[in-house]
């Protein structure tokens, strides 16, 4: 099957066209599309030149390109939409049915979604990523009181990236601590997190899919054999549910599917 080309196109970073429009070229199993991002096509010089990489890639294909677009000046997507492309403007779909029905013009301004445009709430992302760095894999145990959750489990569960995401995402102090041999072998909680059982939460793994991941980072070592990893998984369910820890299996979920798992699950709010 030939590839399909889908050009995501924005005035500002592309994260609303992108996520936007995976969404929907998701649903479509069997197309095999070629994806290409264009950000800050901001002017109409940009959009002419945009509207001549669309149209080239129709000629070599011969395959109308799919256009995603989130661009909020209408000269600027009035000058996309010329493209021999199948075009799909996020702001033409949603933004007039909104206007008529809330009875308000729209601001129509870049940059307002991913964009500094309130610094208290983009402090409160940088100052939770902070947290998480300072406090990932166990480092410190140093303010672990002001921790909104403290994730758990054996190295390479997922934890960093999860906690990372949280805080971005969510302005989440999200620490971690990893779970050493040694203290899988105590039927205690560790001593850095024993105090703050409250704000627990685990992280648990396939074994099959541990082992791939460690095999990665440390071939054919002791500590990426299936038989290390088969250990260590059990021996931390078992420190779980020994001390009622909630905890969730991380090897078919999507760190955003995780982030949100464990919002619910500690009831955390976004914090912006």
């Amino acid at each position: 099957m030939a590839r399909r080309s889908a050009f995501f196109i924005s005035d500002r970073t592309g994260l609303t066209s992108e996520s936007m429009g995976e969404a929907l070229l998701d649903q479509f199993e069997g197309v095999n599309f070629k994806r290409a991002t264009y950000p800050f096509v901001d002017t109409p010089e940009k959009a002419r030149a945009m509207v001549q990489i669309i149209n080239n890639t129709n000629e070599q294909s011969g395959l109308r390109p799919l256009v995603f677009t989130s661009i909020i000046d209408n000269q600027i997507r009035e000058i996309v939409k010329t493209s021999a492309g199948l075009n799909l403007s996020f702001f033409d779909a949603f933004l007039g049915k909104i206007e008529s029905e809330l009875g308000v013009q729209a601001r129509h301004q870049v940059g307002r979604s991913h964009g500094i445009a309130d610094t208290e709430r983009y402090d409160a992302r940088m100052e939770a990523v902070n947290f998480s760095l300072n406090h990932d894999d166990g480092i410190s145990g140093k303010d672990l009181k002001d921790a909104d959750v403290i994730l758990m489990g054996v190295s390479r569960s997922g934890k960093t990236p999860t906690c990372l995401y949280l805080a971005l995402q969510y302005g989440i102090r999200a620490a971690n601590y990893p779970l050493t041999p040694d203290d899988l072998e105590s039927t205690d909680l560790p001593r850095m997190v024993k105090a703050y059982k409250n704000k627990l939460f685990g992280l648990t793994i396939m074994p099959e899919r541990l082992q791939a991941i460690r095999q990665e980072r440390r071939p054919d070592s002791t500590y990426s054999s299936l038989n290390t990893c088969r250990r260590e998984v059990a021996d931390a369910q078992a420190m779980f549910r020994q001390h009622s820890v909630p905890f969730t299996n991380t090897t078919d979920k999507s760190v955003e599917e995780l982030a949100v798992c464990i919002m619910q699950a500690c009831k955390l709010k976004r914090r912006f």
